[in-house]
C-alpha cells in the first residue's frame, strides 16, 4: 500500500540481461565462424623452404600423401585420370594455379609423374606447397 505523500519512481529498464544475451550470441557467431573455414587437400607433412610464399589466386590442390594416394581436392583419383579431372575443374577459369601438396616421404618419381601430367594442360600454373622454414628465417 502506498502512502499519498510518496513520490512516483520513474520507470527503469534493466539492460544487464539484454547485454548478456547479446554477448552470448556474439560468442556463438565467433566460435561457429571458426568451423566454417574451408580447407582443401589432405593433411600431409610438407617439406620446408625459406623462399615459400603465399599464393592468393584461385587454386586447385593436388595431394600425394605418405602412402602415395593421389587426390584432387578431397577426391581420390588415379594418375591416368588426373589431367581430365583438373581440366574439368578449370573450364570456367582462364588461368588457375594447381598446388601440388606432396608429403616429404613420397617417392620423387611420383611427384615427377604428377608434374608431367599437369604440365600437359596449357592454362595451368604449377606451384609446390611447402611450409616456411622459421629457423632459417631468423638467421
Amino acid at each position: 500500500m502506498r502512502l499519498p505523500d510518496e513520490p512516483d519512481r520513474p520507470p527503469q529498464i534493466n539492460i544487464v540481461p539484454m547485454i548478456d544475451v547479446i554477448f552470448a550470441i556474439l560468442v556463438y557467431f565467433i566460435v561457429s565462424s571458426l568451423f566454417l573455414t574451408r580447407s582443401e587437400g589432405l593433411p600431409v607433412n610438407l617439406p620446408q623452404a625459406t623462399t615459400a610464399q603465399l599464393q592468393n589466386t584461385k587454386q586447385i590442390t593436388v595431394s600425394l600423401d605418405s602412402e602415395g594416394n593421389l587426390t584432387v581436392g578431397n577426391e581420390l583419383t588415379e594418375l591416368a585420370q588426373l589431367k581430365t579431372k583438373v581440366e574439368n575443374l578449370i573450364k570456367t577459369e582462364q588461368t588457375t594455379v594447381v598446388v601440388i601438396s606432396a608429403d616429404k616421404v613420397v617417392d620423387h618419381g611420383q611427384v615427377v609423374d604428377v608434374l608431367d601430367q599437369l604440365r600437359q594442360i596449357p592454362q595451368v600454373n604449377l606451384a609446390i606447397a611447402a611450409k616456411k622454414d622459421r629457423i632459417r628465417d631468423e638467421e
